[in-house]
C-alpha cells in the first residue's frame, strides 16, 4: 500500500491523490457519520414520536443490527473470493440512498423496514474494511486498525452533537438530509478506490476453489479463540446497544436533558474513544491483546452500571467518557486478535464472524435494556448490563486456554 498522499500531474496541474488506506479512512469516517447521524440520538427519539411503548423501542432500535447477524459473514467470505473494494461499493451505494429513506416514514413498520436497509451497509463495511486493513499491514496491525477505527469513530463523535443540534422540535427532516449528503459523500470515496486495491492476497494471483473456501470457513467457525473473542466483542456491543438506545430517552424523560446536551454527551463519549484507540491499538501491539480487552470491559462495565446514580451533566459526562475509553480499548484489540488467530487468505471470513457476533450482541442489548426498563426500571437495567460485561471479562482467559494465546503474552506476530 502506498502510504501518503503522493502529487500527480494531469493535463498540466497538479492533483493530490489520496492513498487508497487515507480512502479507506474517509470512507469509513463519512459512512459512519451518516449512519450514526440517523441514529444517535435520533433514532429513539423519532422512535417515541411515532407512539410506540417503550419496551418496544430496543426492539426497532435493534432492527439494523439485527442484519449483520446475517450479513456480514457471506459479505467478508465474498470480500475474500472477489475482492474489497467490490463489497464496498455495494455498502457504499447504501449508505447513501438509506438516509433519505426516512423522510417517508409515518408508522413504525416503515422505520423497520428502513432500518434493515440501512444495516445492510453497516454489516457489509465494518468486516470487509478491517479486512481490507488487516491485509496491507502486518507488524503494526493493531496500531492501523485501530487508525481506521479512529476513522470511524471520529464520524461517530461529531455525529450526536451534530445530530442533536439538528432537531427541531419533532422535526428530523434536517438530521436525515445531512445524513444523506455525507452518505454520497462515502459513495464518492468509494469510487476513487483504485480497482486494484484491497484484494484478498489469494485473489490477485488465482481462484480458490468452494472446496477451499468451505475449509477455510469451516476453520474460522470452530476456532476457539476466535470465537471466544467475538463473543468478547459481542459483549462489549451489548452494553453500548443499551446504552445508545435508552440513556438519550432516560436523560430527556427523566432529567430534562435537551437534544443538543445528550448528542454532547455521547460527543464525549466518542471522542474519547477516537483520541484513545491508536493509542491502545499501538499498546496491544505492543504488550498484548488479552489484558487491554479484560480492563476494557470491566472499565465499560463499572461505567454503565453507575451512570444513573447522578443527575449532573458533567458528571455523566465524565462516566460516559470513561465508558468510551473502555470501548476503545476492548475493541482495538478484538479485530487485530481474530486477524493474527486466521489465514492471511481468510481476513474477510475471519472478521466477518467477529462482525455478526458482535451484531448479536449489539441487537440483543437493546432488546433485553427494554425489557428491564418496561419491567423494572433504568438504574437495575443499566447495574445488570454493566455486571454482565464484568463477569465476561473474567471468563474470558478461561476461554482463551488452549489457544496457543494468553492475555499476557500475546503480540503482534508481524
Amino acid at each position: 500500500m502506498v502510504k501518503g498522499s503522493p502529487v500527480q500531474q494531469r493535463d498540466g496541474k497538479r492533483h493530490v491523490s489520496l492513498s487508497p488506506f487515507l480512502l479507506m479512512c474517509v470512507l469509513g469516517g463519512f459512512a459512519i457519520f451518516s449512519s450514526t447521524m440517523s441514529k444517535n440520538p435520533a433514532l429513539p427519539l423519532f422512535i417515541r414520536t411515532l407512539n410506540v411503548p417503550i419496551e418496544t423501542v430496543g426492539f426497532i432500535a435493534a432492527a439494523s443490527t439485527v442484519v449483520g447477524v446475517l450479513i456480514s459473514l457471506p459479505a467478508g467470505i465474498l470480500s475474500d473470493i472477489i475482492g474489497r473494494r467490490r463489497v464496498l461499493f455495494i455498502a457504499a451505494i447504501i449508505f447513501a440512498t438509506a438516509p433519505f429513506l426516512y423522510l417517508l416514514v409515518n408508522v413504525p413498520w416503515q422505520l423497520v423496514i428502513v432500518r434493515v436497509y440501512h444495516g445492510l451497509a453497516t454489516a457489509i463495511l465494518g468486516p470487509v474494511a478491517m479486512a481490507a486493513v488487516a491485509d496491507s499491514f502486518q507488524a503494526s496491525r493493531g496500531e492501523r486498525m485501530a487508525w481506521y477505527s479512529s476513522a470511524t469513530m471520529f464520524g461517530r463523535f461529531l455525529a450526536p452533537f451534530v445530530g442533536g443540534a439538528l432537531i427541531l422540535g419533532n422535526n428530523f427532516m434536517w438530521v436525515f438530509l445531512t445524513a444523506g449528503v455525507f452518505g454520497v459523500l462515502a459513495l464518492t470515496a468509494v469510487v476513487r478506490l483504485p480497482r486494484a486495491s484491497f484484494h484478498a492476497p489469494d485473489t490477485l494471483h488465482h481462484r480458490r476453489s468452494w472446496g477451499q473456501i468451505g475449509n477455510e470457513v469451516k476453520f474460522v467457525l470452530t476456532h476457539r479463540g476466535i470465537l471466544a473473542t467475538s463473543i468478547i466483542e459481542a459483549v462489549q456491543y451489548f452494553g453500548f446497544g443499551a446504552l445508545e438506545t435508552y440513556l438519550p430517552i432516560y436523560l430527556q424523560e427523566q432529567r430534562g436533558f435537551s437534544t443538543l446536551q445528550i448528542g454532547i454527551l455521547f460527543t464525549m463519549q466518542i471522542l474519547v474513544a477516537t483520541l484513545t484507540k491508536p493509542v491502545m491499538g499501538r499498546l496491544s501491539d505492543l504488550y498484548g491483546r488479552g489484558t487491554l480487552i479484560i480492563g476494557g470491559l470491566i472499565l465499560g462495565g463499572i461505567s454503565l452500571g453507575v451512570i444513573t446514580f447522578s443527575g449532573n451533566f458533567f458528571i455523566i459526562m465524565g462516566i460516559i467518557g470513561l465508558f468510551g475509553l473502555g470501548l476503545a480499548t476492548v475493541t482495538a484489540s478484538t479485530s487485530a486478535l481474530v486477524a493474527d488467530l486466521s489465514h492471511a487468505t481468510s481476513y474477510g471470513s475471519s472478521l466477518g464472524v467477529l462482525s455478526s457476533i458482535m451484531d448479536i450482541g449489539h441487537s440483543t442489548g437493546p432488546m433485553v435494556a427494554g425489557v428491564l426498563v418496561g419491567s423494572y426500571q433504568y438504574r437495575f437495567s443499566f447495574g445488570v448490563t454493566g455486571a454482565a460485561m464484568i463477569f465476561f471479562a473474567c471468563v474470558f482467559p478461561f476461554a482463551m486456554r488452549g489457544t496457543g494465546i494468553t492475555s499476557e503474552t500475546h503480540k503482534s506476530t508481524g
